[in-house]
C-alpha cells in the first residue's frame, strides 16, 4: 500500500512540475509578446519610424498603406496626421545629448531655414498638450521667427522671458517638442533610408539647469 501511494505522489508531483513549467512558459510568451507590442506601439522600431538627431518621425503617418503598428499609435493618441507624403512631423523628448528635455532647464533650438514650403516648432507637455502661459506663446513657424542675416534661427524654451524666439515652458515638467514640416524636399517614400539621412534638422542643446 505504501508502494502505491508513494508512486502515485511521485506521478502527482512529475504533473504539477509539467504543468508548471507550462504556465511559466505561456507566462513568459504572453509578457514578451504584450510588452514587445507596447514597445512597437508608444515607442516604434527602425521599421515604423526615422531618428534624425534627437527628432523622430513615423514615417507612414497618415498613409493608407501604414502598417498596424503605426495605426494604433497615433490610435492611441488621438491624433490626425497628415499623409507623411505632404508633410512630416517630428518630435523630441530629449536633447541632442540625449537627455530627457525638463522645464527646470534651458535649451536653445539652433538650425538653418528648413527644406519645406513651410514649417513649425511647438513646445509640449509630457502629455503632449499646450503649456498655458501668460504670454501665450505655444510655438514658431517660418512666418513668423526671426532669423539671422546668414538664415539660421534660435528658438529658447525657458520658464522665463528670453529675447528673441522665446517659448515658455512654465512649470511643465517634461517637455516635448514637435517640429512638423509642410511639403519637404526630402520626402521619406517606402522603406528608404538615405533621404531621411539627407534631412538636416535643428540641434537641441541643453544651456543651463536649475
Amino acid at each position: 500500500m505504501y508502494f502505491v501511494l508513494h508512486k502515485a505522489k511521485k506521478r502527482l508531483q512529475t504533473v504539477i512540475m509539467k504543468v508548471s513549467d507550462w504556465a511559466i512558459f505561456i507566462g513568459l510568451v504572453l509578457i514578451g509578446g504584450i510588452g514587445t507590442s507596447y514597445y512597437m506601439v508608444s515607442v516604434g522600431s527602425a521599421l515604423t519610424t526615422r531618428t534624425v538627431g534627437p527628432w523622430q518621425t513615423w514615417t507612414h503617418a497618415g498613409r493608407s498603406d501604414a502598417d498596424p503598428y503605426t495605426r494604433a499609435h497615433f490610435s492611441r493618441s488621438g491624433t490626425l496626421n497628415l499623409t507623411s507624403e505632404v508633410a512630416q512631423t517630428y518630435r523630441a523628448s530629449r536633447d541632442s545629448k540625449g537627455m530627457r528635455l525638463h522645464s527646470s532647464c534651458v535649451y536653445e533650438i539652433k538650425g538653418e531655414q528648413l527644406d519645406a514650403r513651410w514649417w513649425s516648432i511647438t513646445v509640449l507637455d509630457d502629455r503632449g498638450e499646450l503649456i498655458t502661459n501668460p504670454a501665450n506663446r505655444y510655438s514658431f513657424t517660418s512666418d513668423t521667427v526671426a532669423v539671422s542675416q546668414d538664415g539660421s534661427f534660435k528658438v529658447t524654451l525657458a520658464r522665463d522671458a528670453r529675447p528673441g524666439n522665446w517659448l515658455p515652458t512654465a512649470g511643465a515638467g517634461g517637455l516635448r517638442v514637435s517640429m512638423t514640416l509642410l511639403e519637404p524636399d526630402a520626402v521619406i517614400e517606402g522603406d528608404s533610408v538615405a533621404e531621411a539621412e539627407e534631412i538636416t534638422l535643428p540641434s537641441i542643446d541643453q544651456v543651463t539647469c536649475r
